[in-house]
């Protein structure tokens, strides 16, 4: 089996063994599935994906577990226009289905939250009512229906969705289902009346999924392997396809977690699923696959039938294609940080990638149109060889320019080289790599260890010279300890980090393993309120012994120990330490600040790395196609260009 081969689900055939899940995006408008989400999902069916599974849709109108939370009785003019888009490249387009029962919201319904007995969530705390038999016919109705709207407006089915987050998966558990009713006694039988509802009203011609947790982490009640094995020996007759995942009530973050967790962690449960299986169900290896080469190892030893690899295709919607060509190293690489990709926060963004920063943004205006050949047009300097100056080199390439970036240090990557320190933290060094990669296979330019002065700015330059430290007194920069440039005395050591990310956390993470006493203090009720592992984080720290000042700062420093406010009474406390370190914001490197130059990245405004890569791209941009209006700092896009993050070419 070849992971770019055509393969047969329930008759119909699919243009590779590769599959693209769901997951929140934010695309909804409304409830509706709008241009937006038709826009991403044809460019990864144009991307090869065999097969496709849309953002899940509520079956009922009660169940709204976000805000723009998909709802099947209004998506089937959305779910029409997403097979138009992907029918030419010959996805199976299916849609999610589910229900989110206990782990939904009332926030936006205003209706109480249904569930198989009154367990409250974990994380709303929020009380379900229990569910009484018109409630479970509603819902098993509300399935059937959605079903019956997906095959007319043309997808070639639907999936079930019995993941982590949903009512399918809470009545199979002991965790959630307390009944003792015939849907406690058989826990099994509302997710078959569910398919059988489903069934009828698709059609024996339509494709029905199932996406199962396997797993779910809590062995006492919880579901198991065993459990799984039962499951998938029961219902293999009577579904066309089988996602085994992980997770469940106490363990969601372990469905799709980051880099943290080995890369095909699902690789044992899915290939011991199969084997029960024994033929009579496709199944699909889903559990942070992102390397095409381990997707086609699955497949050789007989793990999986298809692979899911729905965070590399929302980084490189051209996966399939590039692996086809026999380029699979020119895939951008998904460095598993869940930094842009998991939207279900507060902020409601739009679901995007660190490392592609047009993901979720596909209808954004076109590139400028590309100027004369290499070798007619003037070079282009960009000092500065971190991901946003690489990156503006990597697009000014594309589009014809002939580009040299100049680098002061010995090593390309700048401050996101020297971040990628720690567990679960080196795929992060990836990108820079893959950048600068692809700037050489362009023909760009690039000198390390070159110091560029205001004096040596000439002609058309781009400025990503990145940050510089705060400085604040008495402090060591986080930058610094990460890169070896400083070295900590012994002793104790106080983390000051008003910003709750990743970075302090690492760092926490990597002194305590090293035996090391650590304090963290944060002005947040919780350390790394911004991480996008926040319990999995706290946990390991808790394990580690590091200590935590939560809803404090450091307002003093003197030899040997630190003052701590607490943030709302005022009350101090010292704490003994031998150095401490700023893992604040950085301050904007103010080398060129005479020079009126397009900038990108940290030396804007220090942030993340989706917001360097995007900068170094739409500086690129406006190299190539100046503003009406000239900038002397950040380049200024014409009114409605706010992303600008179109397709290059290739």
């Amino acid at each position: 089996m070849l992971l770019t081969e055509p393969v047969g689900v329930a008759g119909v055939l699919a243009p590779s063994r590769v599959v693209f899940g769901p997951h929140e995006t934010n695309l909804a408008r409304g409830r509706a599935l709008g241009d937006r989400a038709r826009a991403y999902y044809a460019e990864r069916a144009a991307g090869g994906t065999g097969v496709l599974v849309t953002e899940v849709a509520s079956v009922t109108p009660d169940d709204w577990p976000y805000e723009r939370a998909p709802l099947a009785s209004e998506c089937a003019e959305g779910w029409a226009a997403i097979a138009a888009a992907c029918r030419p490249y010959g996805t199976l387009v299916l849609a999610g289905l589910g229900h989110a029962g206990l782990q939904g919201s009332s926030a936006y319904s205003q209706d109480v939250l249904r569930a198989p007995s009154p367990v409250a969530d974990v994380v709303t705390r929020e009380q379900p009512a229990a569910m009484e038999q018109p409630d479970i016919d509603a819902v098993v109705a509300g399935f059937g229906a959605a079903a019956a709207l997906a095959a007319e407006a043309g997808l070639a089915g639907v999936e079930l969705n019995a993941g982590p987050h949903s009512l399918l998966r809470q009545f199979l558990s002991g965790l959630t289902n307390l009944r003792s009713d015939a849907y406690g006694t058989d826990r099994s039988r509302f997710l078959r009346d569910v398919i059988a509802s489903v069934r009828a009203a698709a059609g024996p011609d339509r494709v029905l999924a199932l996406r199962l947790s396997g797993d779910e982490d809590a062995p006492w009640a919880g579901l198991t392997p065993a459990d799984a094995y039962r499951l998938v020996d029961e219902l293999a007759g009577t579904i066309d396809l089988l996602t085994v995942v992980r997770a469940g009530h106490y363990s969601s973050s372990r469905y799709r977690p980051t880099a943290r967790t080995e890369p095909g962690f699902n690789r044992e449960l899915c290939r011991s699923v199969r084997a029960v299986a024994a033929g009579r169900v496709p199944v699909v290896l889903q559990g942070s696959v992102v390397d095409a080469g381990m997707a086609q190892d699955a497949l050789d030893d007989g793990t999986a039938d298809l692979v899911e690899m729905t965070r590399a295709q929302i980084a490189e919607p051209r996966l399939v294609a590039l692996v086809r060509a026999g380029a699979p190293n020119r895939a951008r690489p998904c460095l598993l940080c869940n930094q842009a990709c998991q939207v279900r926060d507060v902020r409601n963004p739009l679901v995007s990638c660190v490392v592609e920063p047009r993901a979720g943004h596909e209808l954004d205006d076109d590139p400028p149109a590309s100027r004369p050949g290499p070798g007619d047009s003037p070079e282009v300097l960009v000092v500065g060889g971190g991901p946003a100056g690489l990156e503006a080199a990597r697009t000014l390439a594309l589009l014809g320019r002939r580009v040299h970036v100049a680098e002061r240090s010995a090593v390309l990557g700048g401050a996101l080289r020297t971040a990628a320190a720690g567990p679960g933290r080196e795929r992060l060094a990836l990108l820079v790599d893959w950048l600068a990669e692809e700037c050489r296979r362009l023909g760009v330019r690039m000198s390390t260890e070159r110091t560029v002065t205001p004096a040596d700015v000439h002609g058309t330059v781009i400025l990503a010279t990145g940050s510089r430290p705060a400085n604040a007194a008495g402090t060591v920069d986080v930058l610094d300890v990460l890169s070896g440039a400083a070295e900590l005395p012994s002793g104790a050591v106080v983390l000051d980090d008003p910003v709750g990310g990743p970075v302090a956390v690492a760092l926490a993470e990597q002194l305590a393993s090293a035996g090391r006493t650590v304090h963290v203090v944060t002005p947040d009720p919780v350390l790394g309120a911004r991480t996008p592992e926040l319990a999995d984080a706290n946990f390991r720290l808790e394990a580690l012994g590091v200590h935590r000042a939560l809803r404090s700062r450091v307002a003093a420093i003197r030899p040997g120990e630190a003052e701590l406010e607490h943030v709302w009474t005022g009350e101090r406390r010292t704490v003994a330490c031998a150095a401490v370190v700023d893992c604040g914001h950085r301050r904007p490197d103010e080398t060129f600040a005479e020079v009126d130059a397009v900038r990108a990245g940290d030396c804007v405004a220090p942030r993340t790395v989706l917001e360097a890569v995007l900068e170094g791209r739409r500086a690129a941009f406006a190299i190539v196609a100046p503003p009406s209006r000239a900038s002397d700092s950040s380049p200024q896009l014409p009114a409605g260009h706010r992303s600008r993050v179109a397709a290059l070419p290739v």
